[in-house]
């Protein structure tokens, strides 16, 4: 596949969720980011708080797209700002809108114009729910963010990045975005070891999160290449391990073409964490320049 035939699947797919309100998963679909269950099931599964998703979140927020729970690993503070890579319906963003507070800052970007309509709508039901008015949504592209240098706290993203075409340059930007001091903390699908041919050429795959999902040595490679330290890559085996149980189509394709294996075997969620240097240059964890990272 093209960048352009990547871009135009990816945008043609999660636009066709938006417009639906409904994750794409389920027994008569090929596939997507989460298993065939109900959302609010899935959240609960990944870590999220359901009273908390019932307090703050407007209708049609939650499209049961996640593979993680980045909010819970970004730490977040009264005041900073936020930037959500991938922001779909506004279900990240909305939920750290009030952990920052009035005086903080939530900005999602997607390159759906059918995510992105979902999304501004749904921020007046945001607003009567928390009385905030501090999440916006940007159109662009995660690999050239509408985003001054920086300018950004933190950078969250859930399931998203494996679906660029570009991966090094979405790390860059990152990097450029991101203040110094200012860290990573992202959700994504990551492969353990590469994915057989067959597998990774399938365009379900490809929109599932499996099949442009980057090599765990690759990963490292573009963080410390964007000049970001203190990585920590921490696998969650069970996401893919429960997707796999399901009966989810996507799953099942995938099982197919590995020959006995697993898709556990191949491929897991993981939480990215990381940072940009300070000011001045201060070195990554352990006083490596890189940072150091958990083994998979």
């Amino acid at each position: 596949m093209t960048t352009i035939d990547i871009r135009t699947t990816v945008r043609e797919q999660y636009g066709s969720m938006a417009r639906a309100g409904t994750s794409c998963c389920g027994p008569a679909t090929n596939g997507c980011c989460a298993p065939a269950a109900d959302p609010t099931a899935l959240a609960s599964a990944i870590g999220y708080d359901a009273a908390e998703l019932a307090r703050i979140l407007p209708q049609g927020a939650n499209l049961g797209l996640s593979c993680g729970n980045p909010g819970a690993i970004a730490a977040l503070q009264p005041g900073e700002t936020v930037l959500d890579l991938g922001s779909g319906a506004g279900f990240d963003a909305f939920l750290c809108g009030p952990k920052v507070g009035a005086a903080g800052r939530v900005i999602g970007v997607d390159m759906t114009p059918d995510m992105l309509a979902r999304a501004r709508g749904n921020i007046a039901g945001y607003t009567a729910r928390t009385g905030l008015a501090n999440v916006e949504f940007r159109m662009g592209e995660i690999e050239h963010l509408p985003v001054a240098d920086a300018s950004i706290d933190v950078v969250i993203s859930n399931c998203v990045i494996n679906l660029s075409p570009d991966k090094p340059q979405v790390w860059r930007e990152i990097a450029r975005v991101l203040k110094p001091g200012g860290r990573v903390a992202v959700s994504d699908m990551v492969l353990l070891q590469p994915l057989p041919e067959a597998v990774r050429g399938a365009v379900e795959a490809y929109i599932g999160c499996i099949a442009g999902a980057s090599l765990i040595t690759e990963l490292r490679s573009m963080l410390r290449e964007a000049g970001l330290v203190q990585v920590e890559l921490l696998p969650k085996p069970a996401y893919v391990t429960t997707l796999s149980g399901n009966d989810d189509p996507l799953y099942q394709q995938v099982r197919a073409g590995l020959a006995g294996a697993e898709p556990a075997d191949y491929v897991t969620s993981m939480d990215i964490a990381a940072r940009k240097p300070a000011a001045g240059g201060a070195p990554g964890c352990c006083g490596e320049p890189g940072g150091s990272s958990r083994p998979a």
